[in-house]
C-alpha cells in the first residue's frame, strides 16, 4: 500500500516526455496488451486532463497479455529498443507470470530517462473500453492495490473508490484527475 501523500508537493505535474514516451509504445501495444495502473487511470481520466503527479502514477507502465499475445508484444517490445530485466519477483511463484522490460531514452542535455513496463500474462481479465485503449474494469483494477500496485493513495483511485460505492460508473470522471480538496 501507498504512503499518504505530503499534500504540500500538490499540484506538480508528470514531464510531458515521460506522457509521450508511454504514449508511443502503448499505441504500439494497444492491440495485443490490457493496460492496469496508473495509465489505466489516465486512459479511464477525460481527455485533456492535467497530468498531476497525485492523480495517477506514471512511473512505470502495467500491462496485462494474454498468452496468446505473449510472443507479438515481446516482438514489439526487442524491436523498440526494450531489454528484459531481472527482478527480485522473478523467482517466486506466480499466476501471472511477471516479467519486467525497459529501455533507455536520451533527452536533451544529456540527461536520460527510464521506461519501464512490468508485464503480466493472464487470459480471464475483465476489462473495459477508455479513450481507445482497452484497460482493466474499475472495480477489478481497484482490487489489485492489494498485491500488484502499490500507489492506492493517489487520487484516481480514491475518487473511483468512491465513484463505484455510491453505484457511479469512474470511466470518463474528471473526478480522477481532479486536485482533492
Amino acid at each position: 500500500m501507498g504512503a499518504p501523500h505530503n499534500i504540500k508537493r500538490y499540484g506538480e505535474v508528470w514531464p510531458e516526455f515521460r506522457i509521450q514516451s508511454g504514449l508511443e509504445i502503448l499505441e504500439q501495444l494497444k492491440d495485443k496488451v490490457i493496460i492496469s495502473g496508473g495509465w489505466a487511470w489516465h486512459f479511464m481520466s477525460e481527455k485533456g486532463h492535467t497530468e498531476y503527479k497525485h492523480a495517477h502514477d506514471h512511473k512505470d507502465i502495467d500491462v496485462f497479455v494474454k498468452k496468446e499475445n505473449v510472443a507479438e508484444v515481446v516482438i514489439i517490445l526487442l524491436k523498440e529498443g526494450f531489454q528484459k530485466v531481472w527482478t527480485r519477483y522473478d523467482h517466486l511463484p506466480s499466476e501471472e507470470n511477471f516479467r519486467r522490460y525497459e529501455k533507455t531514452v536520451e533527452l536533451e542535455n544529456d540527461k536520460f530517462h527510464r521506461i519501464t513496463i512490468d508485464f503480466f500474462e493472464k487470459d480471464d481479465l475483465e476489462t473495459v473500453e477508455a479513450n481507445g485503449f482497452t484497460v482493466v474494469k474499475p472495480d477489478i483494477l481497484l482490487s489489485f492495490y492489494r498485491n500488484i500496485h502499490s500507489s492506492d493513495k493517489c487520487w484516481a483511485v480514491m475518487a473511483a473508490k468512491d465513484l463505484l460505492q455510491k453505484g457511479i460508473n469512474p470511466v470518463g470522471s474528471p473526478l480522477l484527475s481532479k486536485m482533492p480538496t
